[in-house]
């Protein structure tokens, strides 16, 4: 050990420095990527594996169903699904999935609001009711679903594949958890304007719940894209099928023999897609509404919530060595009061 001109210490020949702390770190930091793509190799590996045998010939599929890359190219089953009534199941799902999409997101937004400002008696009942029924698995509702259909004279028509499904427990949560966090100041103030409960539902609450909304709606979309003990419930009529239940019946083999792994993966694929495509582009949206309360970006800051740069005429910031009322002391006073200081001064009044 050697001292410096400085006063500084340096390590002799003999004594080793430590490790840098960074490069421990990043060490670190390597391993948990590795881990983490290899268990995304793990999730991802049977979707390549679908779309892989969605283009391949039947033998190929057979002999080799674990290898993503085909042996030879071929949309055979694409076509096989056009001559079948894949685009009549699409047409279903997709009318099905559009009316209880929007249903669901405006009846579960209606009686969230409700739960959340409306006081009425039996509120607080109607929420752990709301939280009871979410633990009831939906396979033990449907028998009373098929026979309050026959009951209704609603069993094999496109209402008894809608009506069932517009209001969702889940969902009345989402949006009741969502407004009870926002500030109640926002409403009185529409109310105060003249605005009814309902206008100040529609026009003001509803947009500052736009990422509660859009959640609602991704969950919504899937939910009915992918149903089917209720759609096998609900109808027996072949021309209402939708797609979840129309591939149900390609994986039972009713197109014909063999295993047909080529077509049921296409039928699988196509699917798929406008689930994910809806999914990647509101991504963002949904990750920000998964978060309780309203979102900073549907906003500007409130000004309390702003740090000013130090160092400018009327700006301070706020921090554990400088609280805020050593802030306002040192704040310069309005141009106005001191204009009614000088004024005062000269013995004239303030205004």
């Amino acid at each position: 050990m050697t001292t410096t001109l400085a006063g500084r210490r340096s390590a002799g020949p003999t004594e080793a420095l430590p490790a840098p702390l960074h490069t421990r770190r990043s060490r670190f930091g390597w391993l948990a990527y590795l881990v983490l793509i290899f268990f995304a190799l793990i999730y991802i590996y049977p979707f390549l594996i679908q779309i892989g045998t969605s283009f391949k010939t039947e033998p190929d599929a057979t002999g080799s169903p674990l290898n993503p890359i085909p042996g030879t190219w071929t949309l055979e089953a694409f076509r096989q699904l056009g001559q079948a009534d894949f685009p009549r199941w699409f047409f279903n799902s997709v009318f099905v999935t559009f009316f209880v999409t929007i249903g669901r997101v405006f009846l579960d937004s209606l009686a969230g609001y409700a739960l959340a400002r409306l006081h009425f008696r039996g509120r607080t009942a109607i929420s752990g009711a709301l939280i009871a029924v979410m633990a009831v698995p939906g396979v033990v509702l449907l028998i009373p679903k098929y026979l309050v259909l026959v009951q209704l004279h609603m069993y094999n028509t496109y209402w008894a594949l809608i009506v069932p499904l517009l209001s969702d427990a889940a969902g009345v949560f989402i949006m009741r958890q969502f407004f009870v966090n926002i500030p109640v100041e926002v409403e009185e103030a529409a109310r105060i304007d003249g605005a009814s409960i309902f206008k100040t539902f529609w026009s003001v609450v509803l947009p500052m719940a736009r990422p509660a909304v859009i959640t609602l709606t991704i969950l919504s979309f899937q939910a009915s894209w992918n149903e089917l003990p209720h759609y096998i419930v609900a109808a027996q009529d072949p021309k209402l099928n939708t797609l979840t239940k129309g591939v149900a019946t390609l994986a039972s083999g009713s197109l014909g023999s063999g295993n047909q792994f080529p077509l049921k993966m296409a039928a699988a694929l196509l699917m798929t897609i406008p689930v994910a495509v809806v999914f990647f582009v509101f991504q963002r949206y949904f990750v920000r509404g998964r978060a309780p309360g309203p979102s900073r970006a549907d906003g500007p800051a409130p000004r309390a919530a702003v740090r000013r740069r130090p160092g400018r005429t009327g700006r301070c910031a706020v921090s554990p060595r400088r609280p805020a009322r050593a802030c306002r002391a040192a704040r310069p006073a309005p141009r106005s009061d001191q204009r009614g200081g000088r004024r005062a001064a000269r013995g004239r009044r303030p205004w």
